[in-house]
């Protein structure tokens, strides 16, 4: 069942800078890798190599760089244990849970487009 939705307006500040609310968001999950990171998290916090072994296709060096933006952007937090190795594990901040029901409607579509 589709659902009316509005999209917020694009404004113009004073200064000239265009504020939307749809690219804002998409400038912190609007890549592939950052989505599914977020969607892992959903599942508990988790470690690098867990990440690795859910995300088959993504390489170490875009893992990092994208859990690392996700970090600067607040939508997680990196915790690093004082363990020999040293462990880090990653969990959502309240502002990633927010992401939540997004990623939920997406998957409940993808799931529905699959099924045609």
């Amino acid at each position: 069942m589709l659902h009316s939705v509005q999209v917020a307006p694009v404004r113009s500040t004073q200064d000239g800078h265009v504020h939307c609310p749809v690219r804002h968001v998409l400038s912190y999950i609007g890549n592939k890798w950052a989505i599914l990171i977020l969607g892992e998290l959903f599942q508990g916090n988790r470690r690098t190599n867990e990440f690795l072994a859910a995300l088959p296709g993504i390489s170490t060096k875009t893992l990092t760089a994208r859990l690392r933006e996700l970090e600067r952007c607040g939508l997680l937090t990196r915790t690093v244990f004082p363990e020999v190795p040293p462990r880090v594990e990653y969990a959502l901040t309240e502002k990633g849970r927010e992401i939540q029901p997004i990623i939920a409607a997406l998957s409940q579509v993808g799931e529905h487009w699959l099924g045609q």
